[in-house]
C-alpha cells in the first residue's frame, strides 16, 4: 500500500477569457465584454488567491483562429484576447500571493526579450512569475511570423532546447549579491559577479548580459505541456510544472514516473517538478445539478462551432460534415499532426470507436480529450485524491467551463471538502511561487563554479 503523502495538492486556474467551454461566453453569469475588461481577469485572480490556489494560468495563442468564418464569428476565444505578458504584469501588482503563468512560444519570440520580460515580471510581482514554454501547436500562428503554417515538430523542439539554454544563461547574468548599492564608494554592482553570456549556437547568437538583476525567485518558474518524447525530455531537463492530460489514471501514472525518473539524468530532484494534469470540472451539489450545467452549455454550442472545435486538434476540415454521420477518417492529416501529438492521439482513440460527428462533439464539449469530471463535491474530491495519493499527479490545473461561475462553484463546494480531507492548504506557505509550489531555487552557474 502506498504511504500517504505529506505534501499538499497544488491547484491552478486555467484562464481562457470566458472559461474553457467554447459556449462559456453565452452563459448568463458571464460578462459578455470580459475579453477587454481588466476587471474580469482581476476578479478571477482575486477569487483564485482567496481560495489559496497556487497560480492563474493565462493560456494563449499569438494568432486569431482560421477556418470556417461562420464558426469563427461565434467563437471569441482567439478572436479577441489580451496579450498575456501585459495582462499578468498588471495582475501581479494587484495581488499578493497568487502566481501567474504566462504562455510564450519559443518558435516566434527571441530569447533575450523573453528573459527580460519574465525577469521584470518576477521583480514586479515579488517572485510570482512563471513562463509556460510552448513551441505552438496550430498552423494559424506560423502565418503571422514568416512561416507557411506551423514549422516542423523537430525544428520547433530543437530551437526550444537552445532557446531555453540562452534564457537560463541570461537569467544567471547577475550572481546573488552582485548588487552592492554602495553609495559611499559609488559602486553599484560587483563587476566580478555580472557575466556576459557570449552564446553562439545554431539558432541564436546572444552576447548578454541581461540588463536585469537576479530575481526574487533566482529565476522564474518554468511550466511546459509537451507529451511527445521530445517534450518529455525537455520537461525532465528544464520544467518545474508540467501540464499533462488527465484522461486515464494508469497512463498518467506511467507518464508521471517516466518524467520524474528521467530528471536524475539531468541532476535534478523529482520534488522540483510538479505534474499537474488539466481537468475540466463541472460540480453541483447533486450529480443531476452538475450534469445540468454540462447539458446547458452543450445545448448552447452551435454545430459549426462544434465542428471547428473538433477540427482544431485533429487537423481535419469538418465544414459541412453531417452530425449524424461517422467521422470521415479520410480527412485526417496524412503522416500525422503538425501540432500536439498527445492531444491528437487522445482524440483519435475515441474517433476510431466509430462515433458520429455529433457524438464526438458532445464528448469533446464535456470531457475535452477525456479529462472531464462531472459530479458532486465528494466525487470530484475522490477523483483528485486518488490521482494525488497514487502519484498520477501532484495537483491539477482546473479548466473551468465558465468564468467566474465554475470557479466560484469549485471554491464553494470542492475546496472545503479537499481541506476536510487534509489534501489542500489553509494558508500559503510563502510569498513566492517557488515557496508555495515547494520547489527549490536553482543554483546560479557562476556561483556554483566558484565552489
Amino acid at each position: 500500500m502506498t504511504a500517504k503523502r505529506q505534501d499538499k495538492l497544488k491547484l491552478g486556474t486555467f484562464s481562457y477569457t470566458y472559461g474553457f467551454h467554447p459556449a462559456g461566453w453565452l452563459h448568463p453569469a458571464s460578462d459578455v465584454g470580459a475579453a477587454n475588461s481588466f476587471r474580469h481577469f482581476l476578479n478571477v485572480a482575486k477569487a483564485s488567491e482567496a481560495a489559496k490556489f497556487d497560480f492563474m494560468f493565462v493560456a494563449d495563442s499569438p494568432a486569431a483562429g482560421v477556418g470556417d468564418p461562420d464558426a469563427l464569428c461565434r467563437q471569441p476565444t482567439k478572436a479577441n484576447r489580451f496579450e498575456p505578458m501585459s495582462l499578468i504584469s498588471a495582475l501581479s501588482v494587484t495581488t499578493e500571493k497568487l502566481g501567474f503563468v504566462g504562455t510564450v512560444s519559443t518558435s516566434f519570440y527571441e530569447p533575450f526579450n523573453v528573459a527580460r520580460i519574465f525577469s521584470s515580471i518576477d521583480h514586479l510581482s515579488g517572485g510570482r512569475a512563471c513562463w509556460n514554454v510552448v513551441t505552438s501547436d496550430h498552423n494559424e500562428a506560423g502565418f503571422n511570423f514568416g512561416f507557411d503554417g506551423l514549422p516542423p515538430h523537430a525544428w520547433r523542439y530543437e530551437r526550444a532546447e537552445e532557446f531555453m539554454d540562452v534564457v537560463f544563461g541570461l537569467w544567471d547574468s547577475f550572481e546573488p549579491g552582485a548588487l552592492l548599492l554602495d553609495r559611499e564608494s559609488g559602486v553599484y554592482y560587483d563587476k566580478d559577479k555580472v557575466h556576459t553570456l557570449n552564446h553562439a549556437g545554431k539558432h541564436f547568437t546572444v552576447r548578454g548580459p541581461l540588463n536585469s538583476a537576479r530575481t526574487p525567485q533566482g529565476r522564474p518558474v518554468i511550466a511546459q505541456a509537451g507529451g511527445s518524447p521530445a517534450g518529455i525530455e525537455l520537461a525532465a531537463r528544464t520544467a518545474e510544472v508540467v501540464f499533462s492530460l488527465a484522461s486515464n489514471i494508469d497512463r498518467n501514472r506511467a507518464f508521471y514516473k517516466t518524467v520524474k525518473d528521467r530528471m536524475a539524468h539531468f541532476g535534478r530532484k523529482p520534488d522540483d517538478l510538479k505534474i499537474m494534469p488539466g481537468v475540466v470540472v463541472n460540480v453541483g451539489e447533486t450529480r443531476a445539478e452538475a450534469q445540468a450545467k454540462v447539458d446547458f452549455l452543450i445545448d448552447k454550442l452551435h454545430p459549426d462551432v462544434g465542428r471547428l472545435m473538433l477540427s482544431e486538434f485533429l487537423e481535419a476540415d469538418l465544414t459541412g460534415v453531417p452530425l449524424d454521420r461517422p467521422f470521415p477518417m479520410e480527412r485526417l492529416p496524412e503522416g500525422g499532426p503538425r501540432g500536439s501529438r498527445a492531444l491528437y492521439d487522445e482524440l483519435l482513440g475515441f474517433v476510431k470507436q466509430g462515433h458520429t460527428v455529433g457524438e464526438l462533439i458532445r464528448h469533446y464539449a464535456e470531457k475535452h480529450t477525456g479529462n472531464g469530471i462531472t459530479g458532486t463535491p465528494a466525487e470530484i474530491a475522490d477523483f483528485m485524491e486518488e490521482w494525488f495519493e497514487t502519484r498520477a499527479a501532484d495537483g491539477f490545473i482546473l479548466m473551468f467551463p465558465t468564468l467566474p461561475a465554475s470557479l466560484d462553484d469549485f471554491v464553494r463546494l470542492v475546496v472545503p471538502e479537499l481541506r476536510r480531507r487534509g489534501l489542500f492548504r489553509e494558508e500559503y506557505e510563502g510569498s513566492t511561487l517557488r515557496e508555495n509550489l515547494g520547489i527549490s531555487v536553482p543554483d546560479n552557474r557562476y556561483t556554483a563554479a566558484r565552489g
